[in-house]
């Protein structure tokens, strides 16, 4: 008979894929409001890669991983650590953070939290997702190869998010 107790993996997978959907609702929330306030989109042009890039991360992940696999405490703990840097992020950025570049002279610039130290802490924290997850269940190619295609999607995305912002001061 098929133990179908969820294991520690199926557990990590769950708050995953529930995190990233609450926060793209929060940020489609956030975004129609900015919007609406005056606010204009930039870098639109990228957006749809990083869809790609994390849909297909996820997506891969769940292909790979072994439910059974045992989760090290000390990657586990590096894993929550990030989502208590997460929390910090958004609960600093509140309704300004979305997960598109909307933008307006008259719009605030967050230096409060993580923002006082990083000018990117939510890249900080996709950037060590991106590499810990799958470190964390026992895929370390995938941490490599999405490392290296996120890298090159960031690196653009931050010019063009320091584009916008360097008017409005630090």
């Amino acid at each position: 008979m098929f133990n179908t107790t969820p294991t520690l993996v199926t557990w990590v997978l769950i708050y995953i894929v529930a995190q990233r959907l609450s926060e793209l609702v929060y940020a489609n929330h956030n975004t129609r409001r900015l919007l609406a306030e005056g606010g204009k989109e930039f870098g639109a042009d990228h957006y749809q890669y990083f869809i790609f890039l994390h849909s297909a991360w996820l997506a891969i992940i769940f292909l790979m991983v072994d439910p059974l696999r045992p989760i090290g405490l000390v990657m586990l703990a590096v894993f929550i650590g990030t989502q208590i840097l997460r929390v910090w992020t958004l609960a600093s950025i509140g309704r300004w953070w979305t997960t598109r570049i909307i933008s307006a002279p008259h719009f605030d610039r967050v230096n409060r939290g993580p923002y006082k130290f990083l000018s990117h802490p939510n890249y900080t924290v996709v950037v060590l997702e991106i590499a810990i997850i799958p470190l964390m269940l026992g895929l370390p190619w995938v941490a490599l190869v999405f490392s290296i295609l996120n890298a090159i999607l960031l690196r653009h995305r931050i010019k063009v998010e320091n584009d916008v912002l360097v008017p409005r001061g630090r």
